[in-house]
């Protein structure tokens, strides 16, 4: 039996006490602090050190940027690579390097009731068409972000819809969920625009629901701004007729800032992978850090690693 570890650092101690106990906290079903800020220094310093958020709001990108917070994360990976290239949300290139992706396979769907008789996002300006949006309540949630670029692409926009005598009705509820899917039954709302579809697109057909095709000009447009196409397809969701063009809207990337300390990153690749088996997430195992740190469908890498957590997964093996 190995030995318990101890410290004689009291400062370790307390820090250790602090931390497990939060990270019991969280896991708790109904406690509602569910999103946490870390934040790290030598003590007896004035000046915090080092600050690590679980955020998921892409709007974060800037206080790494400026130095406020060291590690964070957003979902999904497609506004990472926007914010490298200086598109959408940022008017320049940000200097963001990716640590590790957390796989999360999703994709962004346009989903109207059949009874509008919409069959592209082109028809709802064509037609001035009121339509009652189910929208999520998080104002600087990503989905947003993603069906403003969309629908400039098209010339119009939410508040177009809404002057055309629509609606945005917001939810904090995921998009399969009842609280939402009973909205369309009642004729309530007409569309649900969101993410988290792998249990929603199965209702379609149970909701009178279909899904917008995005034309081949949009995905043009929306692969240069870094929300790359991948297509719904068919052979995932057998109840749709064919694979379905759309944005993915997978992975939930771990980054930081280009210039962030070496020695930082490359202990906390090391912490992450040494916790790997007592981090709970969406599937019933570790943590896949070997898909983590490379580009794949469920996590996709869009921007460079930063140097040292290149170094840590290249010496531990992963790459």
């Amino acid at each position: 039996m190995a030995e318990r570890p101890t410290t004689s650092v009291p400062a370790v101690t307390r820090s250790s006490l602090i931390l497990e106990a939060t990270a019991e906290m969280v896991r708790q079903p109904g406690f509602r602090f569910d999103q946490s800020r870390v934040q790290m220094r030598t003590q007896g310093q004035q000046a915090w050190a080092a600050t690590l958020f679980g955020s998921d709001s892409y709007q974060v990108v800037d206080q790494v940027v400026r130095g406020e917070v060291d590690i964070a994360l957003m979902n999904p990976a497609g506004p990472l690579a926007a914010a490298y290239r200086g598109k959408a949300a940022w008017s320049k290139p940000m200097p963001v390097r990716a640590i590790a992706v957390i796989p999360s396979l999703d994709w962004l769907a346009f989903a109207v009731a059949d009874r509008t008789g919409l069959r592209s996002l082109a028809d709802i300006k064509e037609q001035r068409y009121p339509l009652k949006m189910s929208l999520r309540r998080q104002p600087d949630h990503a989905t947003h972000l993603y069906i403003d670029q969309v629908l400039a692409c098209y010339d119009f926009s939410v508040a177009d819809i809404v002057s055309w005598g629509g609606a945005v009705v917001p939810s904090s509820h995921m998009s399969f969920q009842r609280e939402r899917t009973s909205q369309v039954l009642s004729g309530e709302v007409d569309a649900i625009f969101d993410e988290a579809v792998l249990s929603f697109i199965p209702q379609l057909g149970d909701l009178g629901m279909h899904l917008l095709p995005l034309e081949e000009s949009v995905l043009q447009a929306m692969d240069d701004v870094g929300f790359h196409r991948s297509p719904i397809p068919r052979s995932r969701f057998p109840n749709l007729d064919s694979d379905v063009p759309a944005l993915d809207f997978s992975g939930w990337p771990i980054y930081t800032r280009a210039d962030a300390p070496d020695d930082m990153i490359y202990r906390f690749c090391q912490a992450l992978d040494a916790r790997k088996s007592a981090i709970i997430w969406q599937e019933p195992r570790d943590l896949p850090i070997d898909e983590m740190c490379r580009d794949t469908q469920a996590a996709p890498l869009k921007v460079p690693l930063h140097p040292a957590a290149e170094r840590y997964w290249r010496e531990a093996g992963y790459l």
